[in-house]
């Protein structure tokens, strides 16, 4: 990525994705020259410096000199970030890395946000981190034109102050809020709950808990309320792997069928994962211990089924996600299902459940040599593979 401080190298997490897609875009390259352009006019960044939802770390990376404070959902982003840093021979402590669970820095005197997919994430962000923010604080947000709707621009306007945009280049805008002190903002609705519906399963007529950002967070999805009607309930499931768990409903499901099972949640999203350790509290009413789990369940943020010991496994369930950010990539999907199969005891099962036309069947047979049809309708399939 050319900067006006130099060409950082810059790759994704994991580096051998099947995707190949680039770390950065025209909206990050159009921040930094935005920024550069403010330093020569005699508006350097100062003070504490905060990037909120940087994709892959370019902009973190192109700005160490500032020791900036990365805060972001995303373990995979926190994973490329270091990589990047460590690429270019930056010193990973000139960077304060924080999730969007952590508390945020007192005092803000710059805030660049790459703005997220969701605007509940960015929300949720934004409320967060205003009491920090003072009337000079310099706010600048940045994404390509299809990502900032005017939803976005009053959201800024609601919770900071006056908020416009910029010209578009090469499809990338900028938005320059001007914070005010004196604005009441709303409460953050944040996390947000509701009630599942009858005829799902074990968890029908529970609580479901949603952090701002996790996937379908005001209702139940289709494909999972699908996925909940045909899921192997009963006892002796084992140790049992809820794969990109999102709020938890499938694993906190399966616990419930089974309260001897031991039920890992696991998705690359902080939000996410709280999430669902507050659905299975709600749920399960019981409480965290030292190591870490709740009743016989846990609780991890990370990279997929890394970590996971090999042939470990009994049962994996997952709905894999089919995007990266806004392109649509099957590489996810794919270092899932092979992190299953690595995972799994030999008869241990992956239950996947799709949209029809995705194809999963394909690539489990590649992996599995072997996928069977559970259930379907007109837009989704389950699919079952057995680990021979």
């Amino acid at each position: 990525m050319t900067t006006p401080w130099g060409e950082p190298e810059l790759d994704r997490f994991p580096e051998n994705a099947r995707d190949r897609l680039r770390a950065w875009d025209a909206s990050d390259a159009y921040l930094l020259r935005h920024l550069s352009e403010l330093a020569e006019r005699g508006r350097p960044l100062d003070g504490t410096v905060v990037v909120v939802g940087d994709r892959w770390g370019a902009l973190v990376t192109a700005l160490h000199l500032h020791r900036p404070v990365q805060i972001t959902d995303s373990f995979l982003t926190q994973e490329a970030t270091g990589a990047n840093l460590s690429r270019n021979g930056v010193d990973t402590d000139s960077v304060r890395l924080l999730t969007t669970q952590d508390p945020p820095p007192d005092r803000i005197d710059a805030l660049l946000i790459r703005v997220p997919k969701s605007l509940a994430l960015l929300e949720d962000q934004l409320l967060r981190l205003a009491p920090a923010v003072h009337e000079g604080t310099l706010v600048v947000g940045t994404g390509m034109v299809k990502e900032i709707h005017t939803s976005t621009l009053r959201l800024f306007e609601r919770v900071l102050g006056p908020t416009r945009t910029s010209l578009a280049e090469k499809k990338a805008r900028l938005i320059f809020c001007e914070p005010d002190p004196a604005l009441t903002r709303p409460k953050n609705p944040w996390p947000h709950s509701y009630t599942l519906p009858d005829g799902i399963g074990p968890v029908s007529g529970r609580t479901v808990v949603n952090h701002a950002g996790v996937f379908c967070a005001e209702r139940l999805d289709i494909g999972t309320r699908f996925f909940l009607q045909h899921l192997p309930y009963g006892p002796g499931a084992g140790r049992v792997v809820d794969l990109g768990c999102g709020n938890g409903v499938v694993g906190t499901a399966m616990a419930l069928a089974d309260p001897e099972a031991e039920v890992l949640f696991v998705d690359e999203s902080y939000q996410a994962v709280t999430s669902a350790e507050a659905t299975y509290r709600a749920t399960s009413e019981t409480s965290l211990d030292a190591e870490g789990t709740v009743g016989k369940a846990e609780f991890r943020v990370g990279d997929g089924l890394t970590g996971v010991p090999p042939e470990s496994v009994d049962l994996v369930l997952t709905n894999p996600p089919f995007h990266s950010h806004q392109a649509t990539t099957d590489a996810t999907a794919w270092r899932m299902f092979t992190g299953a199969r690595r995972a799994l005891r030999p008869g241990g099962e992956l239950w996947v459940v799709g949209n029809r036309h995705l194809g999963y069947h394909v690539k489990l047979r590649r992996l599995f040599g072997n996928s069977q049809v559970v259930a379907s309708d007109a837009k989704f399939v389950v699919l079952k593979a057995v680990r021979k």
